[in-house]
């Protein structure tokens, strides 16, 4: 399978949200804020499976492997529609990413931390 895009987990959530729309929460920002519970529900459970399998299985064991990825593309799901809660485009999400990936490249990130690690 190829990559894709945000434009197209967004479509793909939208999607799902139409078939299930009558039993579902509406897409208001509040629901957004649930799914951010949710979301960092699923990346517990990723960090169960790191912690009960070790790190070396997710790259080793092909079944700890699907199992972690799945877990990962549930945060995925719930990420995306945090972003389609909140009005937010997937040409404002890649902006703001690609600003903060120049900052970050520009961060000097041992200065920044050396204080924590002074004695």
């Amino acid at each position: 399978m190829e990559d894709i895009s945000v434009s197209q987990m967004m479509a793909m959530q939208k999607e799902l949200y139409e078939l299930h729309k009558h039993e579902w929460s509406p897409r208001v920002p509040q629901t957004g804020r649930d799914f951010m519970l949710f979301m960092v529900e699923e990346l517990g459970e990723a960090i169960a499976i790191i912690k009960k399998k070790k790190d070396t299985a997710v790259t080793e064991d092909a079944e700890v492997r699907r199992h972690f990825t799945e877990e990962m593309a549930d945060i995925l799901m719930y990420y995306t529609e945090i972003l389609i809660c909140h009005g937010i485009t997937p040409e404002e999400i890649a902006t703001a990413y690609q600003n903060k990936h120049l900052r970050n490249i520009g961060r000097d990130y041992s200065g920044e931390y050396s204080h924590l690690f002074e004695e």
